[in-house]
């Protein structure tokens, strides 16, 4: 793979805790109002201008919304609150939270991997939502929110983490606990010699994966397209930022499901019509996740019960493909759809997408009164790199990936 280190603009290391933002997508326009009022440098301000510095009605794809972006990057680097490395560097980023930990190299990939697919994809992307990072990155310069890879270590053999060790054994460059109280450390690289061996490991990989952010993947790619041959752009304008972890050491979480209604039927038919799809009921005395891969907990009505897959079920599913194997795919194929008529999930205003982070009570919280919520087994990276490799894609929010990574903490001039 075509693996390289950058001059990367980033806030000064003293001011990366006010900087630090969770990604754009993943945040309430409510929440991200909160967080600049927290904190006014956040980077929400410059990812999310128009729910942070206009009223609440303002189309957020209006010229004038990427220009205040610009101004507001504009001004951070003018002020000296970002700065730009001189020279090109790698950077080594770690997230802890709790029990989970994850260390990987943030670095710019080039394009042609992308396209030629050694960068492997399991989601499709949506026009509207690459429009609007394309304007984005346009507006600032810069590509801000890194893709977030994953590479099978199991494949490899080791030299890339044995260099992530070494890099990571000093003094961080930055080291901070964010608002939501993970810790995020940052080490530069600035040895001729590891940089050389860390781009020799990491361009041996046969391939990378997609974990998190294919629109901003599908954006600065069309951006680099769009620039390529100009003379004015960055020397590695032909690249896009990403930080590249271990897959082993990756944590994904349930994404659960909330339909606002019950298509018409009441609690007992609902229940009934589940039975007749191939479901075994069991009801639960409180908020419950499945106890099992393959099975689901369904909550309406103020009551959960866990749903098992009756063998006859499993039987008249037959061989499955990887996509369609996937406890979200069978969820909405045996269930959202026939049941509860949510034909197209990336498009029906009644179905709500709830990461596992937010917990079980935000599930009964969205399902009040007429709503159903169902809670899923978490889909695996084993699960998603499968997809990927038989040129498969998932569901729409299939895979909620903690912790994230935090944006505005370094960027790619384009």
């Amino acid at each position: 793979m075509d693996i390289r280190p950058f001059a990367a603009i980033h806030p000064r290391p003293d001011l990366m805790a006010q900087v630090a933002a969770l990604p754009y997508d993943v945040v309430t326009p409510q929440e991200a109002r909160d967080a600049v009022a927290a904190h006014p440098k956040s980077f929400l301000a410059i990812d999310l201008p128009a729910e942070t510095g206009f009223p609440a009605d303002k189309d957020p794809y209006a010229p004038e919304v990427y220009q205040r972006a610009q101004e507001l990057f504009s001004a951070a680097m003018e002020s000296g609150d970002y700065v730009q490395d001189a020279e090109p560097h790698y950077y080594i980023y770690q997230l802890e939270d709790g029990e989970r930990s994850q260390r990987g190299l943030v670095c710019v990939v080039g394009v042609a991997d992308y396209l030629e697919d050694r960068v492997k994809r399991h989601e499709n992307t949506r026009v509207v939502k690459e429009n609007d990072r394309i304007a984005h990155i346009e507006a600032v310069g810069a590509q801000t929110g890194p893709v977030f890879l994953a590479y099978d270590d199991e494949r490899e053999d080791g030299s890339l983490e044995e260099l992530l060790d070494a890099a990571s054994a000093g003094e961080p460059w930055a080291d901070f606990v964010d608002d939501e109280g993970v810790r995020n450390r940052l080490w530069r690289v600035d040895d001729p010699w590891m940089l050389g061996q860390l781009s020799t490991a990491a361009g041996a990989l046969e391939c990378a994966y997609i974990a998190d952010g294919h629109h901003r993947g599908a954006s600065a790619v069309k951006v680099a397209q769009r620039h390529a041959g100009d003379p004015d752009a960055a020397d590695d304008a032909d690249a896009f930022i990403a930080v590249l972890f271990p897959a082993s050491e990756l944590s994904i979480l349930a994404y659960n499901r909330v339909v606002a209604d019950r298509a018409g039927l009441t609690p007992a038919q609902l229940l009934a019509a589940v039975e007749d799809a191939g479901y075994t009921l069991e009801p639960r005395a409180e908020a419950a996740s499945p106890s099992r891969q393959g099975n689901f907990t369904l909550y309406t009505d103020g009551h959960w019960y866990e749903l098992f897959p009756t063998p006859e079920l499993v039987a008249r599913r037959g061989a499955l493909g990887a996509a369609d194997s996937l406890d979200v795919a069978r969820l909405q194929a045996e269930i959202l759809a026939p049941i509860l008529s949510i034909g197209d999930p990336r498009e029906d205003p009644r179905i709500e997408f709830v990461g596992g982070i937010r917990g079980l009570g935000a599930l009964e919280d969205a399902a009040a009164e007429k709503g159903v919520a169902i809670a899923c087994w978490p889909t695996s990276v084993e699960q998603l790199m499968a997809v990927a490799d038989a040129g498969e894609l998932m569901p729409p929010k299939s895979t909620w990936f903690e912790p994230k990574l935090r944006s505005g903490l370094v960027f790619h001039k384009i």
